[in-house]
């Protein structure tokens, strides 16, 4: 998976109610499991340096795998990082299929953290066979927008996962771990990849 897919489930993931209060500093976290204390886990990030999380007592943790065209249904909840078109509608890079649990994540529409780009946070209406791919239509509060995914479309997944998940050669990541003033980090929600795939 690539920076941008990592980029754009945090900014999906971003969107969630904050666990405490809002003055509370926040920080994300992303790597893999190198081991398991207790309520604590020792994370190595990319750059090599490794940070220890103290997991909440109810931590939420979903499992986030790699999805299909096929996967995305009427009636889903989705995350859609896309370019505008000429046409008004939205190419999609990314789409994000949300569990039940997660609907209404974010809901709308607004820039993305790219140039020009958008991220939209829907309720599929319909789902139609398109020249490019398939044509979506998302309906959210107040508007709606056509998605098209095409081929190259990256698809992910959400899906209850387990505590157990969260085991030494884990890929995870965490968005908004809350860093108390003694250094240490907390958090109350993680995400860690199925299958191979980094979060």
């Amino acid at each position: 998976m690539t920076f941008r897919s990592i980029a754009f489930v945090a900014a999906i993931c971003a969107a969630l109610p904050a666990i405490s209060a809002q003055a509370q500093q926040t920080t994300r976290v992303r790597g893999v499991i190198q081991h398991v204390d207790g309520p604590v886990i020792g994370v190595k990030a990319a750059d090599g340096t490794e940070v220890k999380v103290s997991l909440a007592d109810n931590v939420t943790v979903f499992g986030v795998a790699k999805g299909s065209l096929a996967d995305i249904k009427v009636g889903d909840f989705v995350g859609v990082g896309a370019m505008p078109q000429p046409d008004g509608s939205q190419k999609a890079i990314q789409v994000v299929i949300f569990p039940e649990a997660m609907r209404g994540t974010g809901e709308g529409f607004r820039p993305w953290d790219r140039p020009n780009s958008t991220m939209t946070n829907a309720t599929v209406a319909t789902a139609v066979a398109g020249i490019d791919g398939r044509e979506l239509l998302v309906k959210y509060k107040d508007g709606e927008k056509k998605i098209v995914v095409t081929p190259e479309s990256a698809i992910l997944a959400y899906a209850a996962g387990e505590r157990s998940e969260l085991k030494p050669g884990a890929a995870i990541a965490i968005n908004g771990a809350v860093r108390h003033p003694d250094g240490t980090l907390q958090a109350a929600r993680v995400n860690v990849g199925r299958g191979g795939l980094v979060p």
